[in-house]
């Protein structure tokens, strides 16, 4: 399995959710799962490693992460 980074590793988390939540403001219930199909996409294109993506959504399913 890729290493995975599952420890807190963003500067400013909090502004990060911020952003995600505002983001989804006046969203509706399908126009948000949406949205976040895209971001995966986009963050899963950017990782560009099917190794690494693909143990990113092994370590998702579980429900302790």
């Amino acid at each position: 399995m890729a290493d995975l980074t599952l420890t807190p590793n963003l500067d400013r988390p909090d502004d990060f959710y911020a952003a995600l939540i505002a983001a989804h403001d006046g969203l509706s219930e399908d126009d948000s799962a949406a949205y976040n199909a895209r971001l995966i996409l986009i963050l899963a294109n950017q990782i560009g490693d099917a190794q690494v993506i693909d143990a990113a959504l092994k370590a998702a399913a579980k429900p302790d992460r």
